[in-house]
């Protein structure tokens, strides 16, 4: 049995306590962007789940966005599905609010609970892969599963 980080560890067992069994990967390069992810699994661009975190610009509550790797967040158009404006914070809350740095963020197993969006084209993917708490780590899951595990709710991030 292959040994992963600590980190990754979390985002495993976090993962099995929601109902969603993984297999964590350690890739040989980093897995920071979605290009290198994808690259580094033989997937398109497009497979490749983008944790992003946003922050409310009243409440200071943090959203996460699972977002396609092809995709870019409008984020006025979130904001109105959202109900909040939102800000993109610096790295230090990215950390305090999800236990992991910004290239490794995972889509469950934070330090905090959040409201988590799902892009809905991943949803038009038969497999999606994401980060499992750190840059070099990934996991591969069907995209529904994820959305279940993470109560995810699925809008459109583009607009």
């Amino acid at each position: 049995m292959t040994v992963i980080p600590a980190s990754a560890e979390l985002v495993r067992n976090a993962a099995e306590a929601a109902g969603l069994s993984i297999h964590v990967v350690e890739v040989p390069g980093t897995a920071r962007t979605a290009q290198e992810a994808a690259d580094s699994v033989g997937s398109t661009v497009g497979q490749i789940v983008k944790s992003l975190v946003f922050r409310g610009r009243d409440s200071a509550k943090p959203y996460l966005l699972l977002v396609s790797g092809d995709n870019r967040v409008n984020e006025k158009a979130v904001a109105r599905d959202i109900g909040e404006a939102l800000e993109r914070p610096d790295a230090a809350y990215v950390r305090e609010v999800t236990g992991f740095a910004i290239g490794g963020i995972p889509p469950l197993g934070h330090a905090q609970p959040m409201a988590i969006y799902m892009d809905e084209d991943l949803l038009a993917k038969d497999e999606i892969w994401a980060a499992a708490g750190t840059p070099r780590c990934v996991f591969a899951t069907n995209p529904q599963a994820l959305r279940e595990a993470t109560g995810a709710t699925v809008i459109c991030v583009k607009g």
